[in-house]
């Protein structure tokens, strides 16, 4: 074998590593969308979109810097989110929320929480059950 020929041997099993690599990278830092029922029972770190149902208080102790909630899902499944973290500033506008996170027993502990309030450009939370 001539050495220009073992240079693109060479140059394109490092091409396949870097895809390979490339992939396997997105696949582990994409976070799917669930509801609370699957993502009570899959353990994994999951997004949900919901919201907060305002019948149930929210409370934050700045002592240990924990905020709590309770949401619904958009199957109007109801969960207690814990946050550790401030409670967000626009928390009491937000039409809608979408925590990151997994369960501990019966309690979702958020590890983000982001918050959609309400615009004349974004659709409303009936658009996102469709």
């Amino acid at each position: 074998m001539t050495i220009m020929k073992k240079r693109y041997i060479i140059g394109i099993a490092l091409g396949l590593v870097f895809i390979v690599v490339a992939i396997f990278s997105y696949n582990s830092n994409s976070i799917e969308y669930s509801n609370f029922t699957p993502a009570k029972s899959s353990g994994k770190k999951v997004q949900v979109i919901g919201s907060w149902v305002k019948e149930k208080s929210s409370d934050y102790n700045s002592e240990k810097n924990i905020f709590t909630f309770y949401m619904n899902d958009k199957e109007h499944k109801e969960a207690k989110v814990i946050f550790s973290g401030s409670k967000p500033n626009n928390f009491a506008l937000a039409q809608y929320f979408v925590v990151t996170g997994k369960f501990q027993g019966n309690d979702f502990i958020a590890s983000d929480i982001l918050t959609k309030c309400p615009s004349k450009y974004e659709g409303t939370m009936k658009d996102i059950k469709e």
